[in-house]
């Protein structure tokens, strides 16, 4: 296999479609991944094999339900090696996984001017919980700021710690610039002060090797569509101690031990915080899809992927009048650029992702959801390119055939 063939390119169905008839070309895989046919049977399996809801179900559709659900669960804490699978909570997404989290912990251990860390490069799911929170209880809000070079300001971290200061909360990776956090840095400078981190691992996870006891993350969130899982499920990664020490988020089935008038008590790690009917499906799905990643190796998807990024942005840098950011910082899967005329002005990105799509190349255009550090880069949006286990050499190059075809038509 060359170097920069697709994995398994024939398991994605999608991935044999065309769109305005040309061969799809999907390069926006930080917003969500295709699925191979082994999640997509999964959950055909599930609808027309055993779908029952789980727990307390005392008949067989209902036993086997549970079970594969639960095991899904041991899968996910193999996956990220936490200790134990009663430290994974299965939730929406990462967004929920962030809403709850913040909701949770603000009620337990946030007070009036108190303070919450999270850095300029952050999605706005990692921003604005953090600034309900902080209204809800006063607390206040604190920003890393970012160098001339798009990398984090790691001494201005080190002068906002304090002792006001009751969690830092970080991507490992950019959504918008593929750049790769030192996230084990600022875990210790926050251990150093018996600061708890929460690590977004929503772009990391799907591209990197995630150990969450190795990096001592205190929590971790992370999405099954963004690593060829389904949509509607994501993980909330906890150390036992932490959440053994918060209050649910949410209440109703499945969390409680015991319901009165008088009063109300939980139920054990993890259910605490899983109230309602739980995604059965996408976890069995999920867990489909975290065999069909371990049996080709995430190590070796890794590599396929650094090397594909690499290729990506030197063949970006070749063009004249492209600006591609945070160019040849370390990266996982995400190049943004822009693309400017020969008198300096730029070419909104917007139009440079309609004309690319007129030639069935996918990516993604505008702010990314992360307007703080688009409006650090005086942009109105850049031009996301993203790959994934199935991309190719190939589709890098019908990117950049038709990126050049889109700029000469702009200019």
């Amino acid at each position: 296999m060359d170097k920069f063939d697709g994995m398994r390119h024939e398991d994605f169905p999608i991935l044999s479609e065309s769109v305005h008839g040309r061969k799809l070309v999907y390069l926006d895989n930080a917003a969500t991944t295709q699925k191979p046919q082994v999640v997509l049977d999964a959950i055909a399996e599930a609808y027309s094999k055993w779908n029952a809801n789980v727990h307390r179900g005392v008949h067989h559709l209902s036993q086997v339900a549970t079970q594969k659900h639960e095991e899904a669960r041991k899968k996910v804490a193999g996956l990220i090696h936490a200790q134990s699978e009663e430290e994974i909570i299965f939730t929406k997404g990462t967004t929920d996984s962030i809403n709850m989290l913040a909701y949770s912990f603000g009620e337990a251990m946030v007070h009036e001017g108190d303070e919450i860390i999270v850095t300029q490069l952050e999605h706005h799911s990692n921003i604005v919980p953090w600034q309900m929170l902080c209204e809800r209880k006063k607390a206040v809000l604190r920003v890393i700021p970012l160098r001339e070079d798009l990398s984090l300001d790691i001494e201005a971290f080190k002068g906002l710690l304090s002792e006001k200061t009751r969690l830092v909360s970080v991507a490992q990776v950019s959504n918008v610039l593929g750049i790769i956090n030192p996230i084990e840095e600022i875990i210790r400078l926050a251990h150093e002060q018996n600061i708890p981190v929460c690590v977004d691992g929503a772009q990391s996870v799907p591209h990197l090797t995630v150990d969450v006891q190795q990096l001592d993350c205190d929590f971790l969130v992370f999405s099954a569509h963004k690593m060829y899982g389904p949509t509607g499920l994501g993980v909330l990664y906890g150390k036992k101690e932490w959440l053994d020490q918060l209050p649910p988020a949410e209440g109703g089935g499945e969390m409680i031990e015991h319901v009165s008038f008088e009063q109300t008590t939980y139920n054990v790690l993890p259910y605490k915080f899983e109230a309602g009917t739980p995604n059965y499906v996408g976890s069995y799905a999920f867990g489909k899809a975290i065999d069909y990643l371990q049996e080709i190796g995430l190590e070796h998807i890794a590599s396929h992927e650094h090397s594909l990024s690499q290729y990506l942005e030197q063949q970006l840098a070749q063009i004249p009048n492209v600006r591609v950011y945070a160019e040849g910082a370390p990266k996982a899967g995400a190049v943004s650029f822009n693309v400017y005329r020969a008198d300096g002005s730029l070419i909104h990105p917007f139009d440079v992702g309609v004309l690319l799509d007129r030639q069935g190349v996918a990516v993604r255009t505008g702010h990314h959801c992360a307007e703080p550090l688009i409006d650090h880069l005086q942009v109105p949006g850049t031009v996301r390119a993203s790959v994934a286990m199935y991309s190719t050499e190939a589709d890098i190059d019908a990117f950049i055939a038709a990126l050049k075809k889109a700029i000469m038509m702009l200019e």
